[in-house]
């Protein structure tokens, strides 16, 4: 039976309106993409800002592989969720397409893009327009994501107070430079991962990238000071995954952790219900924790500021009211004690070893201080 004039109107119109709803969900999706200009290009990045959160905001950088996109990547992680999870700012840049796909300035290979400015310079930005505390910066990021990980752990550990990159190396190109500073390291790689090899060779791209694990632990214990023997945990198999998880953990200015996943391949495994593990969980986890009985807790407030950190000795301390101040060394141990009134303070570290040192208020909160001569 042949349609009438108001049914044929009836099916355009909800047409319309379904192209209409598409349109604005992908404009939607759009707008939550933002933009500075680094080196006279436009980068792309999203932020997701937790509903809930301290006084200052403590920031996950989350690095996304070769060929990966931002909005994918979203998709898949539900950042804003995470952050909410968290109460942490998440930042997902986005890397440029130099022909191979997009990728990231880890010194792989040639290229002029200064990846590592640009990811400084925008937590610059961030900083400007949000309450963002500046000693709660974190990065992770898979695959060529954690290559570039590692790579901003050398160059701006000063700056960043862990990082976990996951399925990614140093490059050989990398390894010749010293980190600038101790960082809290945690690196997590498959036994059988065929793309980026635990040996360091890939047998999806053909020849070696990078260093193997083995030598990034040795790095990293060798920039990190850490003892040479490590505290060895096989965690609990709880799943019929065919993998199995083993964290060594070495103590040092900075902890350095390693989880093998033996029989891992070239993903990032999710879920708890799956799996042993969840890598966003124990990353998080290990980004929250530090090493013996003080860790590098999530900020209690913005009551206790310090400069410069990392320090030759004398710094001034901020607080907004009068309180304890006690310095941990690594291992949990009272150094030394403070009365610290509100407003600035000066207290000299000078007589302090090299290393990394944690303050805390009797309110308990928590700050990280380099001494370093």
């Amino acid at each position: 039976m042949p349609l009438t004039t108001i049914q044929l109107r009836f099916i355009m119109a909800k047409k319309y309106i379904f192209i209409l709803l598409l349109f604005v969900i992908a404009t939607m999706a759009q707008a939550q993409i933002q933009q500075f200009e680094w080196q006279g290009v436009q980068r792309e990045y999203l932020v997701k800002i937790p509903s809930e959160h301290n006084e200052t905001i403590p920031v996950l950088y989350f690095l996304h592989g070769l060929g990966d996109n931002i909005t994918r990547l979203d998709n898949e992680f539900q950042f804003q969720q995470v952050a909410d999870d968290f109460g942490w700012m998440l930042v997902v840049p986005q890397a440029l397409n130099e022909g191979y796909g997009t990728m990231w300035n880890a010194a792989l290979m040639s290229s002029s893009i200064d990846d590592s400015g640009f990811l400084m310079a925008l937590l610059d930005t961030l900083a400007v327009h949000h309450s963002v505390n500046l000693d709660s910066v974190f990065f992770t990021g898979f695959s060529m994501g954690g290559f570039m990980t590692h790579r901003m752990a050398i160059e701006h550990g000063d700056r960043i107070t862990a990082c976990a990159p996951v399925s990614g190396l140093i490059t050989h190109a990398m390894a010749s430079h010293a980190a600038v500073a101790p960082v809290r390291m945690l690196h997590i790689h498959g036994t059988s991962d065929p793309v980026v090899g635990y040996d360091g060779n890939s047998q999806y791209f053909g020849g070696n990238l990078g260093l193997s694990v083995e030598a990034i632990v040795n790095y990293w214990k060798n920039a990190n000071h850490c003892l040479d023997e490590p505290t060895i945990d096989t965690l609990p198999d709880l799943h019929n995954d065919g993998l199995r998880f083993v964290r060594y953990t070495y103590e040092g200015d900075a902890e350095l952790q390693h989880i093998k996943v033996i029989g891992g391949n070239h993903s990032w495994y999710h879920s708890e219900d799956q799996y042993d593990i969840g890598y966003l969980t124990e990353i998080h986890k290990f980004f929250t924790t530090g090493s013996g009985q003080v860790g590098i807790a999530e900020p209690v407030s913005s009551g206790l500021r310090l400069w410069p950190n990392p320090t030759s000795g004398l710094c001034t301390i901020q607080v907004d009211a009068d309180t304890d101040l006690t310095v941990f060394d690594l291992q949990g141990r009272i150094v030394t004690t403070y009365l610290v009134q509100n407003g600035m303070n000066f207290i000299d570290l000078g007589s302090l070893q090299e290393g990394l040192y944690f303050l805390k208020t009797k309110e308990g909160v928590v700050r990280k201080v380099m001494v370093n001569y």
